[in-house]
């Protein structure tokens, strides 16, 4: 009896992985050797990035509060601190929208916090 090699599953499974491969620049994109080598590098990037986005962010987001604290006569530390002392429940995020964004806003936060 011959071998049954399941031709259809092979199929599907390198048509799966060329279709990833769409956009790649020359033999990237149709030899399935070499897209298959690239794809998986692309999808560990991809898995480790969308981790490092989030760390990212945050740095950003201390940064930008820092500099905007430092403007108001205060650090970043002390105000974080501050905030907490005075059960403030504002995250990092809105912090820096509003330091970035409505500057006078923040300016009254941290006048309040100080006081």
């Amino acid at each position: 009896m011959p071998r049954s090699k399941n031709k259809v599953a092979s199929r599907a499974r390198r048509k799966k992985m060329l279709k990833l491969a769409r956009g790649y620049w020359g033999l990237r994109k149709n030899v399935w050797t070499v897209a298959k080598n690239h794809i998986e590098k692309a999808l560990l990037y991809q898995y480790r990035d969308r981790r490092a986005r989030k760390r990212e962010f945050r740095r950003l987001w201390i940064i930008r509060i820092n500099a905007a604290a430092r403007l108001n006569g205060t650090t970043y530390s002390r105000l974080i601190n501050d905030l907490k002392n005075n059960n403030i429940l504002i995250n990092r995020k809105i912090l820096a929208d509003l330091a970035a964004n409505q500057p006078q806003a923040f300016s009254q936060l941290v006048a309040a916090v100080k006081s």
